[in-house]
Parts: structure tokens; C-alpha cells; sequence
């Protein structure tokens, strides 16, 4: 017995030493690579050198990531992080819309441009409205008379979107153009929730606020159904109407329906590639090397870049033009509505406040474009956003939402006292209406032997997880959705013209494309942001102006923070994605991204104001 105490004793003493080594090794290592980063970002940004454009050549539009309105982080960061470190996070990376559309416009007018080639290989999408603002600005670009060539070795729907402003688009002869449609899922808890005996209490107003379903259904409601279905099908006849008419075809030959693809496919042997070529999706089935040899032809041979004339849109920069004038700022409300400072990828009502309120006392600054795109979110966030929105306006300085992919919900609610509204008709919005969420783990609680009991002054102070709600509180609760949803109507139907009663027939929670939106009284006109500045210019009576973008500018640590976890998240979920089967995979970012979702959501009364299914579409 003494033996093996000292054998035990002697194994733990050399594991816990080997775990002390390990824990310092890697604390080491970390510490070592943080200060080579941020080495790194400081000799970057010290001898930083915008490239040389070439005298003559194409701009290279090779985008990496997503497109949104505003990046969480500075786009120079992620990419010298990439270079630097190797780190496989392309997906992850966010691209300023309006950024991208600045340097495509600055490059039609570029002498030295001469045409454009988009290489979307790594493009990983975009809402549909913001794909058509890109692509209004290749129109543009292709209208300077300066061809747009597209390059892939296969094409997703989001990049064949774009790739279809082009002159003439190649495709590798082992690839694909992968038109499927659109859909939208969601989780569905009831039975879950059921089995771990938590009790979840809902309160909502609105037929089609289908936000609560995936907690108290295991399907979709027919009401749901038949509202998503309008929409999504909706946005899927968008797309294949602007395509389709750049393509020169009708919406029936660039995607005549399931059968007869498969019909198609069958005729090819299976072969997608021929299949886009007999159907016209693309002009030509060509290798990596002989697509390089036609390049070569149009832009001219760089010699010491070993390929043909071009400059990444990443590095292509001109000098802003100098614009005088009063100023227009333009606020940006990107993703959920939450109570308090803002957040990667949130819109804090403090921080968004604070800004409203720099714009409404700050003399040079004489009106604001309010760029929505947001789901909703916290009912009391939204009021404090909404009410200092109302402030610029009662400040005599003109105000102009301009609604991106979606301003559903609470996204809407801080629309309201705007002079005017400008939506894409493939914009969701609407949504109106409240709900609040309550869950309770008495019955989990009671199921393992555990129990709850105390003394109370009033059954309203007995509030707890632990126990059953009192249904006073319930009842309160309840009231409190109602009162707030009636708020709701009320502001739509004074900043709208109408009455409450019409509000209520189009509320009820249901979501609206911007076509719809326009037809039903709830925006004042389908555009872009382009029109949404020349609405705003015109209100406040200016004839020369420059916009100020309010966007904020991270720390150092903050980049090499971000830089980090961009790299560690674009790693490990590829590691465990590469074991899961794909359907595991896909659910497994489902649930992330819809329990990401409701982790956002603190309003201090439990309401929200908030579209769920706004953001699923796939």
C-alpha cells in the first residue's frame, strides 16, 4: 500500500509540474507573439507605402470576407494580419460597402484604370441591397466604356451577383454556378426545453411576431410561413430579375426551376460546367493559366509582379476629393438594438445616442443620414435612439434614414421621426411589434431534488429563475407588452400620417420587403444610399457639402485583440467543422448564431422589439 501511495504521489507531483511547464510555456509564447504583433502593426504603420499603381492596368477587385455597412474592424488590420501571420480568417473579414463603392467610382475616373477584374473566389456575400449598390457602382465603372472581366473556379450565388456586371465572365472547366434559391431556418426549442422541464413564459402582441416560436413551437406556424414566404420569395424574384437583365436572359432561363436543372444536368452527364455554358450563365470555360494569358493580352505583362497589370482593390488609394461645404454626418445603426455601450456588431443606445447628440449641437454639421440596418432588439434602446433622433429633427436639422438590408422591428422603431425614409425594394422592414421572454427552472430545479422557498413583502418581489412567475406579474407583463406595442402603433401612425388603425392592419409583426414597404405607406421612397444623401442635401438646403462618418476608430490593442480572435475563431471552428458531416456542421453555426443573438438582447423590462428571421436568409 505504501508503494503505491508513492507511486500515486510521485505521478501527481510530476503531472502538476508538467501542467505548470505548459501553462508558462504557452503564457510565454502568447506574450512573445502579442509584442511581435504589435511590433509588427507599429513598424507597418511607420514605413507604410500606398503600392505604386501601374501606368496602365486593371484594378483587381479580389475580395476576401464579407461586405457590410460598417466593419467591426479596420480593413488595413485584417489584411497586414493575414500577411503577417498567415492566419486563415478571409471569410471572416469584414469590407466596408462604402468604401468599396468609393474606390470603384474613384477608379472609373482613373486614367491610369483601364478596366476591372473581379476575382470573387473568396468573397463570402452580402445582403441584397447592399450586392445592388456595389453593383450600380460596376454599372457605372462598365458604362466608362472600361471592360470588367470575372474570374472563378466556381461561383456562389453572392458572387455570381456581382459577376454578372461583367463584360464577360470565365469559369474553370471544373466548376460551377451554383443557383439554388433562397431559404430560411430557424431552431426550433419546444421539445427541448420540455425535457429539461424549463418553463418558458412568452408575452408578445402581433399575429406574424414569429420571433418567439422557436420557444414555444417545434415547427413553423402557418401564420409565420406564410409571411416568410412572401418575402423570401420576394427577395429571390429580385434577384433573378436584376441578373437575369444583366445576363441579357429572362428570370425563367437563368433559373428555370429544380426539374429542369436537373433535366439540364442530366443532358450535360452531370457536367455543372457545360451546364452554364450551353444555359448562357457564363461566356467561357477556361484554366487558371489560359484566363492569366487573355489578362495579359488586355492589361499588359508586370514584370515584377509576375503577372498581369493590376492593382489590388485593397491597396488601390487616391486622395479624397476635397469637398467644401457645410458637413452631413452619417450615423451608422449596424446589427441588434442593446441597452448600454455598443459593441462588435450591436448598436448601444448609449454610444449611438452619444452621437446623435454630438450631431445635434455641433453648428457645422447641418443634417444626418441615419443608415439602419439592423433587426431590432431592445424596445427601451430603441426609445432612447428614437428620442434623440427626434431631438436633430426638432433642432431644425434635416434627418433621412436610409435602410440597408434590414431595419425591421426596432430597427424601424428608431426610423420613425425621420423627414424622410429611402429603402431598397429588397430591404426587410416592418416587423411591428413586441414580445418578452421570461424562462424559469423551477421544474428543472424540482426534477434533481432541488427546491426553492422564502418569504416575500408582496408576490411582485418574489421574482426569481427558481421559481414559477406569480401571475400578477404575469398579468403586468402582459400589459406592459400591450402598452408598448400601442406605443409602437402610435409612433408609426404620427411620423406616417396615418392612424392608428391603419398601422395596426399592416403591424402585427409582419415583415415587408421595401417595394411593399412603399406601397403600404411605411418608407417614402425606394433608393440607395446615393439617394439618401441627395434627399437629405435637398431638405437642408445645401448646394456644396461633405459627409462626416461617424465610425469609430480602434485602439491599437483593440487590433491586435480583434486580429486574434478573428484568427483563433476562423481556426478552430474549421477544425471541428472538418470532422462534423456538413448537416452537423450547419447546425451547429445555426444554434451559435441564434444563441449569439439572444445573448444581446438586456432589455431592463424584458421587451423587444425584434425580427429573428430577418437575418437567416441562406
Amino acid at each position: 500500500m505504501r508503494i503505491l501511495g508513492q507511486i500515486f504521489t510521485s505521478t501527481f507531483r510530476w503531472t502538476w509540474r508538467l501542467l505548470n511547464f505548459l501553462r508558462e510555456l504557452i503564457l510565454n509564447l502568447f506574450l512573445v507573439l502579442l509584442l511581435l504583433v504589435g511590433g509588427g502593426i507599429y513598424l507597418y504603420f511607420q514605413n507604410s507605402t500606398t503600392p505604386a499603381i501601374p501606368e496602365h492596368g486593371a484594378l483587381l477587385v479580389d475580395l476576401s470576407g464579407v461586405v457590410v455597412d460598417q466593419p467591426s474592424m479596420n480593413n488595413k488590420i485584417r489584411q497586414w494580419g493575414r500577411e503577417l501571420l498567415s492566419a486563415s480568417s478571409n471569410r471572416l473579414q469584414e469590407n466596408s460597402l462604402f468604401e468599396l463603392v468609393s474606390s470603384i467610382r474613384k477608379a472609373k475616373d482613373d486614367k491610369t484604370i483601364t478596366g476591372m477584374v473581379l476575382q470573387l473566389n473568396d468573397f463570402g456575400g452580402a445582403d441584397q441591397p447592399s450586392l445592388h449598390y456595389i453593383g450600380k457602382a460596376l454599372r457605372e465603372f462598365r458604362d466608362s466604356g472600361k471592360p470588367i472581366i470575372a474570374i472563378g473556379d466556381s461561383y456562389s450565388q453572392m458572387q455570381y451577383y456581382l459577376a454578372s456586371y461583367a463584360n464577360r465572365i470565365y469559369l474553370s472547366p471544373q466548376g460551377s454556378v451554383d443557383l439554388r434559391g433562397f431559404a430560411s431556418n430557424n431552431l426550433y426549442y419546444k421539445s427541448l426545453l420540455e425535457m429539461f422541464k424549463v418553463t418558458s413564459h412568452i408575452f408578445r402582441v402581433g399575429t406574424y411576431k414569429s420571433a418567439v416560436e422557436p420557444l414555444i413551437r417545434d415547427d413553423m406556424s402557418l401564420a409565420a410561413r406564410e409571411a416568410d414566404s412572401r418575402w423570401i420569395g420576394g427577395l429571390w424574384q429580385n434577384y433573378l430579375d436584376t441578373v437575369a437583365a444583366n445576363r441579357q436572359l429572362t428570370p425563367q432561363q437563368l433559373f428555370p426551376g429544380a426539374d429542369n436543372v436537373l433535366s439540364g444536368l442530366q443532358a450535360s452527364g452531370g457536367d455543372t460546367a457545360c451546364y452554364a455554358l450551353d444555359n448562357k450563365l457564363v461566356d467561357e470555360l477556361a484554366s487558371r493559366t489560359a484566363i492569366e494569358d487573355q489578362l495579359v493580352k488586355t492589361f499588359g505583362w508586370n514584370k515584377r509582379a509576375n503577372n498581369f497589370n493590376a492593382i489590388s482593390i485593397y491597396d488601390y488609394q487616391l486622395k479624397p476629393a476635397d469637398t467644401q461645404g457645410d458637413e452631413i454626418a452619417v450615423v451608422f445603426a449596424n446589427g441588434a438594438i442593446i441597452d448600454g455601450p455598443q459593441a462588435a456588431g450591436t448598436v448601444g443606445d448609449d454610444t449611438t445616442a452619444a452621437e446623435l447628440r454630438q450631431v445635434r449641437l455641433d453648428p457645422i454639421i447641418k443634417a444626418v443620414v441615419l443608415r439602419v440596418n439592423s433587426p431590432g432588439g431592445s424596445v427601451s434602446a430603441s426609445e432612447v435612439i428614437r428620442a434623440e433622433l427626434a431631438e436633430i429633427r426638432a433642432a431644425g436639422k434635416p434627418v433621412v434614414v436610409s435602410m440597408g438590408g434590414m431595419a425591421a422591428s426596432g430597427g424601424y422603431w428608431i426610423s420613425t421621426p425621420a423627414d424622410y425614409i429611402i429603402a431598397s425594394p429588397s430591404t426587410l422592414t416592418g416587423s411591428i411589434g413586441i414580445f418578452g421572454i421570461i424562462n424559469t427552472y423551477e421544474r428543472t430545479l424540482d426534477s434533481i431534488g432541488v427546491h426553492t422557498d422564502g418569504v416575500a413583502t408582496s408576490p411582485l418581489a418574489d421574482i426569481t429563475a427558481t421559481k414559477a412567475l406569480p401571475p400578477a406579474f404575469s398579468q403586468i407583463m402582459q400589459l406592459s407588452i400591450e402598452h408598448g406595442y400601442k406605443n409602437f402603433i402610435d409612433l408609426v401612425a404620427k411620423a406616417r400620417k396615418m392612424v392608428p388603425q391603419q398601422v395596426d392592419q399592416i403591424a402585427q409583426g409582419h415583415v415587408w420587403l421595401g417595394s411593399d414597404a412603399k406601397a403600404n405607406g411605411l418608407v417614402d421612397q425606394l433608393g440607395d444610399f446615393d439617394d439618401a444623401v441627395k434627399k437629405v442635401a435637398e431638405l437642408a438646403k445645401l448646394k456644396q457639402w461633405k459627409l462626416n462618418w461617424f465610425v469609430d476608430t480602434p485602439s491599437l490593442t483593440e487590433m491586435v485583440l480583434s486580429h486574434f480572435s478573428g484568427s483563433i475563431h476562423a481556426m478552430l471552428p474549421a477544425a471541428i467543422q472538418a470532422i462534423l458531416p456538413a448537416p452537423l456542421a450547419s447546425v451547429a453555426m445555426t444554434v451559435k448564431e441564434q444563441s449569439g443573438l439572444l445573448n444581446n438582447l438586456n432589455d431592463p423590462q424584458n421587451r423587444y422589439a425584434f425580427c429573428l428571421t430577418c437575418g437567416e436568409v441562406r
